[in-house]
C-alpha cells in the first residue's frame, strides 16, 4: 500500500506479520527504494534517522501497538573496552581484517550458510541460494565493503567471519555479519564489532551503526553491552541507559503519513 506524500522519494508500508524478536507481537515497516542515482545520499541521510539497509531497500519499524525497536550506534569517542571485551580482543589477536570491494565468494557463502543453519535455523534466509547471496552483496547503489576476518598463514588463510559494511558520511554500518559458529569461545561476533570500532577510528568516522536493539529480545541483548551506545528515540539520538527500558512500552501513535512528512531529507534531494 502506497502512502502519497509531497516528499520524494516515495515511501511504502508492509503488511503486518509475526515479529521475529518478541512473542505475540506483529511487525510492520515503512520503507523506500534506493535508486542508482540517489543511493548514497539517501542511505547517509536516513541512517541518521533510524533507518536500516537491506539490499536496495531502506526500512524502519512502524508497528501499530509497539515501539520496542531502537536503532543503535556506538559513539566512537565515548567507547571504551570492558574487561571481557579486552579478553576477547586478546583471544583474537591472530585474527586479521581484510577490506574488500562488495564482491561475493563461494567461501563466504559456505560460511554464511553454516552460520545460518547453526544460529538461525528455520529463518527465511536459510533458504538462500548462492546467486541470492551474491545479489545481497553485490547489487547495491551505495558505498559498501565486505570486511573479512581471517587467520593462518598468507598461503593458507581460513575465513572466520565477514561483514557487509556500508561506509557512511558519519560512520560505518554493519548491514549483515556472520562468523564460524564452531568457535564459540572466540566470541567472533563481538570481535567483529570491536574491530569495526577500530576501523571507524582509522577512517576518522564518529559512529558505528549496529542495527536495531530490542529490549526483551535475547537475540539483540549483546548490543547493550558496548560502551558509548546511543539509541534513536523521540526523533533524536540519545545516550543509552539500560535502566530506562520503560521506553519500550510506549506505543507508536504517530501515523505513517506524519512519519513520512517529518523525515528530514536534503533540500536539493529532487535534483540528486
Amino acid at each position: 500500500m502506497k502512502h502519497s506524500s509531497p516528499i520524494k522519494p516515495q515511501f511504502f508500508i508492509t503488511h503486518p506479520q509475526p515479529c521475529a524478536y518478541l512473542p505475540d507481537r506483529y511487525e510492520r515497516k515503512i520503507f523506500t527504494k534506493l535508486e542508482p542515482d540517489n543511493g548514497d545520499v539517501l542511505n547517509n541521510n536516513l541512517s541518521k534517522q533510524g533507518f536500516r539497509r537491506s539490499q536496495n531497500i531502506l526500512y524502519r519499524p512502524a508497528c501499530k501497538s509497539c515501539n520496542s525497536c531502537f536503532s543503535a550506534r556506538i559513539k566512537v569517542s565515548n567507547f571504551s573496552y570492558s574487561k571481557s571485551q579486552k579478553r576477547i580482543k586478546n583471544k583474537n589477536k591472530n585474527v586479521h581484517r581484510r577490506v574488500n570491494n562488495a564482491w561475493a565468494t563461494e567461501e563466504q557463502f559456505e560460511l554464511f550458510k553454516k552460520y545460518l543453519n547453526h544460529r538461525h535455523s528455520g529463518g527465511g534466509m536459510t533458504e538462500m541460494e548462492v546467486y541470492e547471496f551474491a545479489a545481497m552483496i553485490e547489487e547495491t547503489s551505495v558505498y559498501s565493503k565486505v570486511i573479512e576476518y581471517t587467520s593462518g598463514s598468507p598461503s593458507k588463510l581460513q575465513l572466520l567471519g565477514a561483514s557487509l559494511t556500508d561506509i557512511l558520511d558519519d560512520g560505518i554500518s554493519l548491514v549483515y555479519s556472520f562468523f564460524d559458529p564452531d568457535l564459540p569461545l572466540q566470541s567472533l561476533g563481538t570481535n567483529i564489532i570491536l574491530d569495526h570500532v577500530e576501523y571507524a577510528k582509522e577512517l576518522n568516522l564518529p559512529y558505528v551503526y549496529l542495527g536495531y536493539w530490542v529490549p526483551g529480545s535475547k537475540k539483540m541483548e549483546y548490543k547493550s553491552k558496548f560502551n558509548g551506545l546511543e539509541i534513536y528515540y523521540e526523533k533524536k539520538w540519545q545516550a543509552f541507559d539500560i535502566k530506562n527500558q520503560h521506553i519500550s512500552k510506549l506505543s507508536n501513535e504517530e501515523t505513517i503519513r506524519n512519519q513520512v512528512a517529518n523525515l528530514q531529507l536534503p533540500e536539493d534531494f529532487s535534483r540528486v
